[in-house]
């Protein structure tokens, strides 16, 4: 079957949200730890949805001080979401000149965040769909969230790409039968991404690729 439907991770694939993350981690823990977090430090946590960051940088906490850290990070967050948070270059370029295909985010971070950052950023009106880690029963690297794109949007698994940064992504479309595309200059290192079916390293690298794979189909992988 032919491609008709890009599925897009959010945080290191399409905006760099690192920083707004970091200072909402400090303001976090800043009662209960004299640890602050850098950018590069953030980035290497993120990714499993909040309630396991907050798990992460949390170590031996009981679960009251847990609770108030991540009620902290929450409101820090949602308040300063998109203080220092930008779109990777060329993303809304490739987004307009993939419009012959129906395109979906599915991120880890919750739902309304998603949609609060691609509407702040102008991103929103390129998708037709945004799940977020509790719009469904699992998030990445479990297929469901991708499952329940394909459903919505009445797909089949060999029609769709995912494209993300991180191993999550790249499980996550392995495991839902899709082709992956990973994203070289995300928050994951190469090693971590390397089985992904195709990796690129800028985003305007994403159509030639999804020509290619609509003009050559089971071809060379391009890694």
């Amino acid at each position: 079957m032919s491609l008709r439907l890009i599925i897009f991770d959010l945080d290191g694939t399409l905006v760099d949200s690192s920083a707004d993350i970091m200072h909402a981690l400090n303001y976090a823990v800043e009662p209960y730890s004299s640890r602050r977090f850098t950018v590069q430090e953030t980035i290497t946590l993120v990714g499993e949805g909040i309630p396991r960051l907050i798990e992460k940088i949390t170590p031996g906490t009981d679960e009251q001080t847990r609770a108030k850290v991540m009620e902290r990070f929450t409101h820090h967050y949602v308040t300063h979401l998109l203080d220092h948070t930008t779109v990777y270059p060329g993303i809304q370029e490739t987004l307009a000149g993939l419009s012959d295909y129906r395109k979906a985010v599915v991120s880890n971070k919750r739902e309304f965040l998603s949609k609060m950052v691609l509407e702040g950023l102008g991103l929103s009106g390129y998708f037709d769909v945004v799940i977020g880690s509790d719009s469904v029963a699992a998030s990445k690297p479990s297929p469901v969230p991708l499952r329940k794109v394909l459903s919505d949007l009445h797909f089949q698994p060999d029609e769709a790409v995912m494209v993300g940064d991180s191993n999550y992504d790249v499980d996550a479309g392995k495991a839902a039968g899709v082709r992956t595309i990973a994203v070289t200059y995300g928050y994951r290192p190469i090693d971590a991404i390397k089985h992904a079916d195709f990796l690129i390293d800028r985003m305007s690298d994403l159509i030639p690729l999804i020509k290619k794979l609509e003009g050559d189909e089971g071809g060379d992988t391009g890694q």
